[in-house]
């Protein structure tokens, strides 16, 4: 059965038959992909891996996103600790007193964003390395990288570390439901798109 006669037979869509010079059987890619795949099974583990190389730098992009949104708190970071050192830490204070004051001011940033101290979320998580922040999404870590910035302004206008912790606290709230709704729309849109 000729390729034209079994189309018009089974009233077959996403193939088409042309002839003439440039003719041949066309078909839609999943069509093609899938009897390429039933003759050759070569191609099938050619189109197996591929999709694996696929996925895996869809997975190193994002890791990419987030160790950028890491780097991005860590310079935050530097821009909130000089403003510590510079409105919170008196000269006169010992070398454990200005590590107290910093650890304090972390934390300020952690219970706002997190919920918890870097010391309570140790104790939940003995079994990993490093905080929090090491295990934050990549919205957590843009959200961070703001609030470290606005935390230093608080800094710089005086005011108190209770007070500051209520504003992040709402600051990021906002930020992080800001963040999950621009992604939301983003994916709406493109699967939207793809229909």
């Amino acid at each position: 059965m000729s390729p034209k006669k079994w189309i018009s037979s089974v009233n077959a869509i996403c193939i088409v038959t042309k002839s003439g010079r440039y003719g041949g059987t066309f078909a839609h890619s999943d069509i093609a992909f899938e009897f390429a795949s039933w003759i050759s099974a070569e191609f099938k583990l050619y189109i197996i891996k591929d999709y694996k190389r696929l996925k895996s730098n869809e997975s190193s992009k994002f890791s990419l996103n987030w160790n950028l949104n890491r780097e991005i708190s860590k310079l935050n970071y530097k821009i909130h600790t000089d403003s510590i050192k510079t409105h919170l830490i008196p000269s006169e204070l010992t070398p454990m007193q200005t590590s107290k004051t910093y650890a304090s001011e972390a934390d300020v940033l952690n219970v706002a964003l997190f919920g918890e101290t870097a010391k309570e979320w140790r104790c939940k998580n003995p079994d990993k390395k490093g905080n929090a922040r090491d295990y934050a999404n990549i919205n957590q870590l843009l959200v961070l990288a703001n609030m470290e910035s606005y935390n230093a302004i608080l800094i710089e206008q005086g005011e108190l570390q209770s007070e500051r912790l209520k504003l992040l606290n709402k600051y990021a709230m906002q930020q992080l439901e800001a963040i999950e709704k621009i992604n939301a729309d983003t994916i709406k849109k493109l699967e939207e798109n793809n229909k």
